[in-house]
């Protein structure tokens, strides 16, 4: 099976359109404080990780430009992919440990921690790309949509950066930095549904 260029282009805009739907609807349910399988969730996003960094990763290497803004979505799908297999496999058992042995507390928490520390990776990763994209969009002539892109992915990019650097217990809300991301994620999709395809090596 062989895909082209436009092709690989737009499966990764489908594959991000999936993710902030997925995402977005991740965080209502525990905004609103309603049960859900996160088993379900978690693992429909690692298959969507691991797609992703297939189809940007095939991108990167057939395109003439653009090539740190690919890179930079195939490594965010990587970085997320190790976030949320470490969600699956360790949360439960640490927090079934840590009931049973108090002492364990805070070693739970580094997992969770670690957790956190590799999504805002990803989330600043994605902010990148918006950024890249968002730039090229404004050369292509679609200024509004690439100056919104562009600019969130500077937030995002901020966001995630400062609570990497301060923690996640800093002054801006997880929440604040995820969502920005999750923005950035949706913006970037359009952006390259709609990229033009002359660099095409």
């Amino acid at each position: 099976m062989d895909f082209t260029n436009k092709h690989t282009v737009r499966v990764t805009s489908y594959l991000l359109f999936l993710l902030a739907a997925t995402q977005a609807l991740y965080t209502l349910l525990r905004m609103a404080d309603i049960d859900f399988p996160r088993q379900l969730f978690w693992g429909t996003e690692s298959i969507i990780f691991t797609f992703l960094m297939a189809f940007a990763g095939a991108a990167m290497v057939r395109a003439k430009h653009y090539h740190v803004g690919w890179s930079a979505i195939a490594f965010s799908a990587a970085l997320n992919l190790v976030q949320v297999s470490v969600g699956l496999t360790m949360f439960t058992p640490f927090r079934e440990a840590t009931t049973q042995n108090e002492s364990l507390g805070p070693l739970a928490g580094a997992v969770v921690a670690l957790s956190f520390m590799i999504y805002y990776a990803a989330k600043l990763l994605l902010g990148f790309a918006a950024l890249i994209f968002g730039i090229a969009k404004m050369q292509d002539g679609a200024k509004p949509l690439g100056g919104v892109t562009a600019v969130v992915g500077v937030v995002a990019m901020l966001a995630n950066g400062i609570l990497i650097v301060l923690g996640r217990n800093a002054f801006l809300p997880s929440a604040v930095a995820g969502g920005f991301g999750v923005l950035a994620t949706l913006l970037l999709g359009v952006c390259l549904l709609s990229i033009k395809h002359h660099d095409e090596q």
